[in-house]
């Protein structure tokens, strides 16, 4: 007999993942941010929320998603067309601070739990935008380099499906000075596909 889960469309998981309690010992408690459907073309796989995507509730609704738009070449409304663009971070629950006042990784337990039950059910997705350590780890694995920078200096590697990037935090800004071979090479690559699939969505 088929399970429940097995027989999920991704709309009934959504409200099960929206509805998700298992990490209530955060520190503002559970609150997943996320956004997909079924016809979306572009996924981009970040990292977790921060404070202010917690208090909102709208991904990426920070100075982080204003630098990352810009990557894209795409406004407001177009990033949060869930039709055209998934937004389904490693954790969908803010983390909470560490010692030195940056965020906490993602929780394990999230991708653990439920990962594996969304991506499957993104079967438009034309182009995975991978977003930092975490995600590198997820959706890479054992073909990640052993840096980031690596990894996305290397991105061609991953062919035209799958492009590893760096967070777009403030945090990373000295990194993107140091980098610029980010911007020359790879931004203009990015913002093409990104067209390209929007217009032939």
């Amino acid at each position: 007999m088929t399970s429940r889960k097995a027989k999920q469309t991704l709309p009934q998981l959504l409200i099960d993942i929206r509805a998700c309690a298992l990490c209530h010992e955060l520190p503002l408690g559970p609150r997943p941010v996320l956004q997909a459907s079924p016809s979306a073309r572009i996924l981009i796989a970040g990292q977790a929320p921060g404070t202010k995507v917690h208090e909102t509730g709208i991904p990426f609704n920070d100075p982080s998603g204003d630098r990352l738009r810009d990557w894209l070449g795409v406004d407001r409304e177009t990033f949060y067309d869930e039709k055209r663009i998934a937004i389904v971070p490693m954790g969908f629950c803010y983390p909470g601070r560490d010692e030195r006042g940056g965020d906490k990784p993602p929780i394990p337990r999230c991708a653990e739990t439920w990962r594996g039950r969304v991506m499957p059910l993104l079967k438009n997705v034309r182009l995975t935008l991978v977003i930092g350590q975490y995600a590198h780890a997820w959706h890479l694995g054992a073909a990640r380099r052993k840096s980031l920078t690596d990894t996305v200096r290397n991105w061609r590697a991953y062919g035209p499906d799958v492009l590893p990037l760096p967070h777009p935090s403030w945090r990373n800004t000295a990194w993107l000075k140091r980098n610029p071979w980010f911007e020359a090479d790879i931004l203009p690559v990015l913002r093409g596909r990104v067209r390209e699939l929007l217009a032939d969505g």
